[in-house]
Formats: structure tokens, sequence, C-alpha cells
């Protein structure tokens, strides 16, 4: 069945509060994921750390990658 433009837009704002809420909930399992991924990668590594790695420290600490020290992550995994 083709849909016209108007119910296309009509399906779609109908239906935006349920998979805004879907993928909510999709990413913030993904982000609890992510931290223990780069958590294990912190333990087992030292610094310059790959970067993936360093641009989640950077998010974490809210400091620019280049300025993050040993002791920062110290600090961090605890």
């Amino acid at each position: 069945m083709k849909l016209s433009c108007k119910q296309r837009r009509i399906r779609i704002k109908t239906d935006r509060p349920g998979v805004r809420l879907h993928n909510r909930n999709a990413k913030e399992a993904e982000r609890q994921r992510r931290d223990i991924r780069m958590m294990e990668k912190i333990k087992a590594g030292a610094l310059p750390f790959a970067p993936p790695v360093m641009s989640w420290l950077s998010k974490k600490l809210d400091k620019r990658s280049s300025v993050i020290t040993p002791q920062d992550i110290k600090t961090l995994v605890g």
C-alpha cells in the first residue's frame, strides 16, 4: 500500500514517541556495555590508549585527551 505524504507524516508523528523510547533504552544499554568494555581496556593497558579509549576517557574526565595523566586514570578506576 502506497502512502501519501500526509499519511506518512501522520504515521511518523504518531510512532515517534514509541521509537524514541525504544532507542533511548537501547542506547542506555549500549552505554553500560561500552563503559564495562572501556574499563577492561584501561585496567589491562597503560597510556597512551587507542583513540576510542582516549575519547571515552576524555568524556568521563571532562578533559582533553592530551591533558589526561596516569593519576586521573587511577582516580577513575578507583
